[in-house]
């Protein structure tokens, strides 16, 4: 059967294209008037390897297709399948499509590198499978929505991925395309969400678009000469325009590999990194336009610090990433003295701006910050119990919150120094701190269980010195109120007026009657009192 290859290189003289089917031979591809070099070939069903040659100021240069979907990892080539006549990524067929999802306002987020997770070899090419198998601990911890850490194509066996080689290419030392589309489909089968971290600011110096015509898709320089601390690799530009074709290509590149991760592998939502370095509200608010898709979806912005500007209704992403809140509450749980209003605010989120629950997505932890657990101990401070009370503040502020994977049992390793370096979760841990883990599995139950917790309301009627106490309601008359001491005083029969109800109110904790005017509050602790 014919089967078409392309390339786009409207600015290149000439392009061959070299495979298995031609003994590695170039086969020369005609320009047409799009910019397209195009070149059909007969080729019976099978798996080939191929690449492109390319012609450019009068050099030859040999690279993988920009839109490649599969990289064999020995040879570095790209995979094309053909099946019946046709080019296919695989014959997965899913099964749980029809499977109900949480709405962006119900989720829990946990972050994952999948390397890490399964506390894989590196070289084991079979990633997506072992995270697979650890489901059902997720569906227990009951988190709805996994944030996966870069998982497209990238250099060697084992990074964090912010350095993107090949967008369309699954991470082959993970596994196969119906690896990856077995989880996600096993993920939405107990009715949990995947995400992917995608970088459209920057690229590895071994990009296809770089190698084919740097000035065409990238910056010629730097896009912030000034800015040595936040500049990653060549970067790519959202100014460059082609007039005869009237297109901005990297726009349309990107959105290509949006739209490709959406349809082809049904993820549930993106993150964006390095917002702040792209800085192009109207790109993106073009791209999300192009996003249709019959379920929830999330657009999450990276843009550190973080700002109410770029979410909406002022920008155009769904929410970002809520910077200042870990940091305030990070300060205060180490017993640093920090601006009360201002950690008020990062609880309440819209005083700073932000215009609902769904704006911010709350975190102690992160890939790029340390477990409160090693902040706390880099403090000589040996205490479960803070932590416990940073998860209640976080499962109860304004917000979604996100876990950093570990956080539920201790995983108390530093980052490591490089983004090369393997930082395997220790899962012994989770026997170890097998109370930890309950804890934060009944809060994020009590989450799933009280719509106040997710509703766009939160007010605070009582604070003295470190000791705070806020509301959470619904409009359905349910009410929920956090007390919280971030002192290092025990208080006993600690009063507080105004309390926002009448009526009984039960410690969440334990499930006895607590009385407003005499709550015992431990140092650093927090006490959920429930109708």
């Amino acid at each position: 059967m014919t089967i078409e290859f392309n390339l786009f290189a409207p600015r290149n003289e000439a392009v061959e294209l070299i495979g298995s089917f031609s003994d590695w031979q170039g086969v020369p591809m005609e320009k047409d008037e799009t910019g397209f070099f195009r070149v059909q070939l007969e080729l019976k069903d099978g798996d080939y390897q191929y690449k492109f040659r390319i012609k450019h100021q009068d050099k030859w240069i040999e690279t993988n297709d920009p839109y490649m979907t599969e990289m064999d990892r020995k040879t570095q080539n790209g995979i094309v399948h053909i099946k019946e006549g046709q080019r296919i990524l695989d014959t997965f067929i899913w099964q749980h499509d029809d499977s109900f999802l949480p709405d962006n306002r119900d989720l829990v987020l946990y972050e994952m590198h999948i390397a890490d997770f399964c506390n894989a070899d590196p070289s084991d090419p079979t990633k997506f499978k072992q995270a697979l198998e650890k489901l059902d601990y997720l569906s227990e911890l009951g988190i709805n929505a996994i944030a996966l850490m870069p998982i497209t194509e990238y250099a060697g066996d084992y990074r964090w991925g912010y350095m993107p080689q090949h967008f369309f290419a699954l991470e082959s030392s993970y596994g196969k395309p119906a690896d990856f589309k077995s989880f996600v489909d096993e993920c939405h089968a107990r009715g949990i969400r995947v995400f992917i971290d995608c970088i459209f600011n920057h690229t590895h110096e071994e990009s296809p678009l770089l190698l084919i015509d740097r000035d065409y898709w990238y910056y010629h320089d730097r896009h912030y000469p000034e800015d040595d601390a936040n500049y990653w690799g060549p970067e790519l530009s959202y100014e460059n325009y082609d007039p005869d074709r009237d297109i901005r290509p990297t726009w349309n590149y990107v959105n290509a590999i949006v739209q490709f991760w959406t349809h082809e592998y049904h993820i549930d939502g993106i993150r964006y990194d390095a917002v702040r370095q792209i800085a192009n509200d109207e790109f993106f608010g073009w791209l999300f336009e192009q996003v249709k898709v019959p379920k929830p979806f999330f657009h999450i912005a990276e843009h550190i610090p973080d700002s109410s500007e770029i979410c909406k209704p002022q920008g155009v992403f769904d929410a970002c990433w809520h910077e200042s809140f870990r940091y305030f509450l990070t300060d205060l749980l180490i017993g640093k003295d920090i601006d009360f209003n201002e950690f008020k605010s990062a609880i309440a989120a819209q005083p700073q701006g932000y215009a609902e629950a769904t704006s911010v997505i709350n975190y102690l932890a992160t890939h790029d910050r340390e477990h409160l657990i090693v902040e706390l101990q880099d403090a000589g401070i040996d205490d479960l119990d803070r932590i416990k009370l940073g998860a209640m503040i976080q499962f109860t502020a304004l917000g979604i919150p996100m876990l950093w994977m570990g956080d539920e049992f201790g995983q108390d390793t530093y980052k490591t120094e490089t983004t090369t370096e393997p930082n395997p979760l220790d899962w012994s841990l989770l026997q170890k701190n097998q109370p930890l883990f309950d804890f934060y599995k009944r809060l994020i139950a009590l989450r799933h269980e009280k719509s106040s917790l997710r509703s766009d309301n939160l007010e605070f009627f009582h604070e003295n010195g470190k000791v705070l106490a806020y509301v959470r309601w619904n409009e359905a008359g349910e009410r929920m109120v956090v007390v919280a001491n971030f002192s290092d005083q025990d208080f006993e029969n600690y009063a507080i007026d105004h309390f926002p109800a009448d009526g009984t109110w039960k410690d969440w904790s334990d499930g006895q009657e607590v009385d407003p005017s005499a709550i015992d509050l431990p140092s650093f602790s927090a006490k959920i009192l429930l109708q």
